[in-house]
């Protein structure tokens, strides 16, 4: 079985490559992402085979979110899950028992994999990929 997972803006698309690829004995639809950073955490979810994804998207687009996927070491994921948590680079620093500094190069390079502008855009990855939940203290 091979699991595909679809990322276009437009619902429409989205709706018929699901229906066609539903339609095969060995495809199944992982799941389907509306724009490049919920597609990136529909990969991190799902970890389907193949993912089909629209070039143009908001948010990320496809070049700019396939380099990311997978590509987050685990304590990347670790340092990602604790901004999403509230933490600053120092909390986040005594949390691990690393350097403040080492803890800021960790975030640094997971906002430069999964091309976020910011410690926000970082939230928002760690709560679609399912690194961070509501209610969790980290």
């Amino acid at each position: 079985m091979i699991r595909v997972a679809l990322a276009d803006d437009q619902e429409l698309v989205r709706t018929g490559f699901a229906a066609l690829l539903a339609a095969e004995d060995d495809i199944e639809v992982a799941g389907q992402a509306a724009d490049g950073l919920e597609a990136v955490g529909l990969a991190t979810r799902a970890k389907p085979d193949v993912i089909l994804m629209d070039i143009r998207m908001p948010g990320l687009d496809a070049a700019q979110a396939v380099p990311g996927l997978g590509d987050l070491t685990p304590r990347e994921r670790e340092v990602v899950a604790l901004i999403a948590a509230g933490l600053s680079n120092e909390e986040i620093a005594g949390r691990l028992y690393v350097s403040q500094s080492t803890a800021k190069t960790h975030a640094t390079r997971a906002m430069t994999k999964l091309a976020a502008r910011d410690r926000a855009q970082l939230v928002v990855f760690a709560y679609q990929a399912g690194l961070a939940r509501p209610g969790w203290a980290g």
